[in-house]
């Protein structure tokens, strides 16, 4: 018989008020925004005047999730990068040097002077006194040789090592180059995301295109400029030995050392070997902090390794130089008093406050691996994005009443209750995104409108079914019940296949696709609890009030 049971009745209504409740920050936007950027500011430590009138805008008792605008809605910034992967294989093989020599220094009766050679950025080219020898220090140069990780590389040596002459050569391998490509994005990616999180940014979208170019979009940034600011910066933090001091870029530097100017000291150079003792990959904390004189440094931490080679090279070198390069500039070179144990430091230099907060946090999310090109920068104004709201509210609310009004005309007092149940739907979908803390995009919009247009389709399979059960002179509670029970399967059907569609589109796609995917998946799971649960529910409710002997539909 036509009748649901009271806690079923119960729970759909909660489910309802639940979604209502989700959704009610969006009709307050500006309002909850300002609200929940106080709270993040106050959580941080801010103590800026306005801060709990800000936090007052919105009641701590009720929910304050947003759905978030994308980048076409909002306006903001837009990246494409290309990671300079060659970069990592100089750096790559230049960082092997140090351990080559020191082997071939061990075996130096044997293979006698070693000697590195002026050569290309991604190769090594060792010159020994005693030619003869070079196949037998080749041999004990492959035994450095290590193993690259990954499933596609098994087997494969990071090196290569050749004998060209009267020298020997040691390049990365191809496995090793693209084992690298691979790890180099990566870690990219996750720093760029991490810096970007740093200066609290809203829902940025991050992700590798091709084999080495990183999207990225900011919504609600200033400028291309500023994002470039936040993520360009290399913050490639190491530390050398010097060799010397000199007045020009171009003094002679060795082989294994090269020149880098001076940061504070104009027209000052230095003489640095180019191994570094440790890098910023080790550095597991850096702060803001104030050196002792009162003026701002940066206070920085290493991991145990790092404290490790830090602790042995300080010990050792007690009384010589030691420089703290940054992105290629030397911005302090101080000589070593004593033992520095513990693994902690503190960078000074003619910062500002502002300048070593940031240094700070470009440290804390760690240096990116290899330098970024951008290829391709856009500033989106939010009118641009205004004008997209007001052309997808347009849209939104034109199919919203021409659904009403078709269901109307169509079905009558069962058209009205199928149209209650789609602006339930409607209040659902933003409910759920809010609750994800999803990203609204103009494709989403286009699945929100989709979405009201199949929203009735379920409704309108109930009612014509409803239509046929009533030729057959049955009763109208026997009609409506079995109206739902005999479109159940058809509405299933129709909805699962869409829905397996929207996962595709997700898994496949990227951007604006995964935002239309977004929307129109969560909409066929609103729309299919609507149809079945709220308009039937509707149905029951005003048929056990008015006790019809005889329906339309």
């Amino acid at each position: 018989m036509l009748q649901i049971d009271r806690w079923k009745r119960v729970l759909i209504w909660l489910v309802v008020a639940a979604g209502v409740l989700l959704a009610l920050p969006n009709g307050f936007y500006t309002r909850v925004e300002t609200h929940n950027d106080a709270v993040k500011a106050m959580e941080a430590g801010g103590v800026a005047p306005g801060l709990e009138e800000q936090v007052a805008l919105w009641p701590s008792f009720l929910p304050s999730g947003l759905v978030n605008l994308g980048l076409d809605l909002r306006g903001g910034a837009h990246l494409l990068a290309e990671v300079q992967v060659q970069d990592v294989y100089a750096a790559r093989i230049k960082g092997s040097w140090p351990e080559i020599r020191d082997l071939l220094r061990e075996e130096r009766a044997v293979v006698g002077t070693v000697r590195l050679q002026k050569s290309a950025s991604d190769e090594l080219r060792i010159k020994l006194s005693k030619p003869e020898q070079l196949q037998n220090a080749a041999s004990l140069i492959r035994g450095l040789a290590r193993p690259v990780s990954g499933i596609a590389a098994a087997g494969a040596s990071d090196i290569e090592v050749s004998v060209e002459g009267e020298v020997i050569v040691v390049r990365l391998s191809e496995a090793e180059k693209l084992a690298t490509d691979e790890r180099t994005v990566r870690q990219s990616l996750e720093i760029i995301r991490r810096r970007i999180d740093e200066v609290g940014t809203r829902e940025p979208t991050i992700q590798r295109q091709g084999g080495d170019r990183i999207l990225i979009q900011v919504p609600g940034l200033g400028s291309a400029a500023e994002l470039k600011a936040i993520i360009g910066t290399t913050a490639q933090l190491t530390f050398h030995s010097v060799v010397s001091r000199a007045s020009s870029a171009d003094a002679p530097a060795g082989a294994g050392n090269y020149v880098l100017p001076s940061l504070d000291e104009e027209g000052v150079y230095y003489v640095l070997e180019e191994a570094s003792v440790v890098s910023g990959e080790d550095l597991v904390d850096a702060q803001p902090d104030f050196d002792q004189n009162g003026r701002p440094a940066v206070s920085f931490r290493f991991n145990t390794s790092g404290a490790r080679r830090f602790g042995d090279y300080t010990a050792e070198n007690i009384g010589s130089p030691f420089a703290i390069v940054l992105d290629k500039e030397v911005i302090s070179a101080p000589v070593i008093q004593s033992h520095i144990a513990g693994g902690s430091g503190i960078i000074t230099g003619n910062f500002s406050l502002e300048e070593s907060t940031n240094l700070a946090v470009l440290l804390r999310a760690g240096a990116l691996p290899a330098g970024l090109e951008f290829l391709e920068e856009r500033t989106i104004g939010p009118e641009l994005g205004a004008d997209s709201i007001e052309a997808g509210k347009l849209a939104c609310i034109v199919a919203f009443i021409g659904v009403l009004v078709f269901m109307v005309l169509s079905y009558g007092t069962f058209g009205i209750f199928a149209n209650i149940a789609l602006v339930f739907n409607v209040i659902l979908i933003f409910g759920l995104l809010s609750m994800l803390g999803a990203t609204l995009t103009l494709p989403g919009i286009a699945g929100i409108v989709l979405t009201i247009g199949m929203a009735v389709d379920a409704n309108v399979l109930v009612f014509e079914r409803i239509r046929e059960e009533l030729k057959s002179a049955k009763g109208p509670a026997r009609a409506i019940d079995l109206g739902y029970e005999k479109a159940l399967s058809a509405i299933v059907d129709a909805n699962i296949t869409t829905f397996i569609t929207a996962v595709i589109l997700y898994a496949v796609g990227s951007g604006p696709v995964r935002g239309f995917a977004i929307t129109l998946g969560l909409g066929i799971l609103t729309s299919v609890f609507t149809a079945i649960f709220v308009t039937r529910l509707i149905v029951v409710i005003w048929f056990e009030r008015r006790k019809p002997k005889t329906i339309e539909v």
